[in-house]
């Protein structure tokens, strides 16, 4: 694993959220907030799981060293809790998304190579320390979010909206 892939991997994110948020804008608030029978009942439940954790990833991130993204108004707030059901409505998720994932850019544009090969110290929302290669859970929050936009997918479906959103080549090409 190298800088190189983790940056590929936040375009590939950024990427496919933006097709995502140009299907979810078509919604309607039914179906934003429709209990579809998931663990994370409704599409809204799963946007908002996905923005809590890269959040709450992102401080945890921010205690390796410092990372100019990081000192940013936005990381000023403490981590979210997981019993947090965030946005108010539809747009709020569509304004805040977009910045989060800016913000998700600029971390791993400043990722070195030490970086990825440091070991990661924090506690996690279980109250369980660890200490694991930063590179690693990098890697393992992109692949979190591909978990959940996965059942956002289905959710989708479900809703009468076609999608794809497993194509890594978009992020390729830009």
């Amino acid at each position: 694993m190298d800088k190189n892939t983790l940056a590929l991997f936040a375009k590939y994110n950024k990427t496919v959220n933006e097709n995502l948020n140009g299907i979810i804008k078509s919604l309607s608030p039914e179906e934003w907030e429709k209990n579809l029978g998931g663990y994370f009942r409704s599409v809204r439940g799963l946007c908002s799981h996905l923005y809590i954790c890269d959040f709450n990833w992102l401080k945890r991130y921010s205690t390796l060293r410092d990372f100019a993204v990081f000192r940013e108004a936005l990381f000023a707030r403490e981590s979210y809790s997981f019993k947090d059901e965030l946005f108010k409505d539809m747009g709020e998720y569509l304004t805040m998304r977009p910045q989060l994932d800016g913000k998700i850019i600029a971390f791993a544009n400043e990722i070195t190579d030490v970086d990825i090969n440091s070991l990661l110290k924090y506690i996690d929302s279980h109250g369980t320390p660890h200490e694991l290669n930063f590179g690693g859970l990098v890697l393992h929050s992109f692949n979190h979010d591909t978990h959940h936009r996965g059942v956002i997918s289905v959710y989708l479906e479900m809703l009468g909206y076609e999608n794809d959103f497993a194509s890594l080549s978009a992020a390729l090409e830009e």
